[in-house]
């Protein structure tokens, strides 16, 4: 199917659901810990604004043990500055911001950490020269 095809185009990410295991600890990690804006909760669902896209946070039905997890990204202008802020809240860190890659007319530099589910997030900036 070709992109021009007739009928609805996909258009900017609306929501991204992240499977936890205690909606509590999680609603207090994002929240109190990584800093998200938090708006609303019912039994067993959490939801945040990230920037326009919200997040939901949800204990997945049934017992399957089996769990899969996007990584979030997260867009950050001074990536040092918002790595020590998270570490002194307490965020866990799998490692220190680092460089990715070199393009053109940037550096990506990210680093990599977990919400107490081992859910992987990151923090990433496009660092310009000058």
């Amino acid at each position: 199917m070709s992109s021009s095809a007739a009928g609805p185009q996909l258009g900017q990410l609306g929501q991204i659901s992240l499977s936890v295991t205690n909606i509590d600890r999680a609603v207090a990690f994002y929240r109190d810990l990584v800093g998200l804006k938090f708006l609303f909760q019912f039994p067993n669902l959490a939801f945040f604004d990230c920037g326009g896209v919200r997040l939901m946070l949800d204990i997945p039905e049934g017992d399957g043990g089996e769990r899969h997890s996007s990584v979030l990204y997260f867009k950050v202008s001074q990536i040092e500055e918002a790595f020590q802020m998270l570490t002194s809240r307490g965020v866990p860190f799998d490692e220190k911001p680092h460089l990715i890659a070199r393009m053109p007319d940037h550096e990506l530099w990210m680093a990599f950490f977990r919400d107490p589910d081992k859910n992987i997030l990151a923090l990433m900036s496009e660092v310009r020269p000058g």
